[in-house]
């Protein structure tokens, strides 16, 4: 039974995705819960973390957890104490609209800006993926633009999950920003999904990982993580001249 007050915490203890849960259940899995603990000094948590981990999960979880405490429903999680919400806001998955001639990028700028355009400081943001429909630098910049709009201007309770790394240090600068991660366990290559969110954020997606895993042959996966090394080394030197 969860507590709603005046303030602008969000406060949850164990939470849970109901229908990812039931689904778990049908094969005998267990799903693993996951506090999410915001308040005024800790208010934008960026999370990062390889694909398969369950950022996305996460993020949804914690919005229906807010619906569900503010139609009057019990939630699934072992405690919530929630400030109230004006407006719960997504920017969640892709898509392009054929009919309107959108392209991904376009339909993903379209509905940022609406959120940028609606929230208050007593809404909750949830965004997955801001700026990734295009090239690197381009996504950088506006993510990067986009969670300063909202931790100065807004001053929302948001969730930002992205595999851009450079934003992490963003911490450093602003005050009620904190970096998360999804954990993982790294055994000689062999990499296990802990599914448990913690603080710090991770040093890379594990892209690779996740295509052999999804069955590309061999020497793809080979070729790649070669081509990863190089284009990391790549960076790195050119990083170092910069400095």
């Amino acid at each position: 039974r969860p507590k709603l007050s005046e303030d602008i915490r969000f406060e949850i203890i164990e939470g849970r995705h109901p229908v990812v849960e039931a689904s778990l259940k049908k094969a005998n899995e267990g799903f693993i819960h996951n506090d999410c603990c915001l308040s005024g000094d800790e208010r934008v948590w960026l999370i990062t973390g390889p694909n398969m981990a369950g950022k996305s999960t996460y993020l949804r979880q914690n919005a229906i957890i807010a619906i569900l405490a503010h139609i009057g429903s019990y939630v699934p999680a072992k405690s919530a104490d929630i400030g109230v919400v004006d407006k719960i806001f997504s920017r969640i998955g892709a898509g392009d609209d054929l009919n309107k001639g959108q392209s991904t990028f376009m339909v993903e700028m379209l509905e940022t800006s609406a959120i940028l355009a609606q929230s208050s400081h007593k809404s909750l943001v949830i965004l997955d993926e801001v700026g990734r429909g295009t090239s690197t630098y381009d996504g950088v910049a506006i993510a990067w633009s986009v969670l300063e709009h909202i931790h100065d201007k807004i001053r929302a309770r948001c969730l930002f999950a992205t595999h851009y790394h450079e934003l992490t240090v963003m911490e450093k600068t602003l005050p009620a920003l904190t970096n998360y991660t999804i954990d993982i366990q790294d055994n000689d290559g062999k990499i296990l999904f802990l599914h448990k969110i913690k603080k710090g954020a991770a040093d890379r997606s594990y892209g690779v990982h996740v295509a052999e895993l999804a069955g590309l042959p061999k020497p793809v996966i080979k070729r790649a993580a070669g081509l990863l090394k190089k284009f990391e080394k790549d960076s790195l030197k050119a990083n170092k001249e910069i400095m």
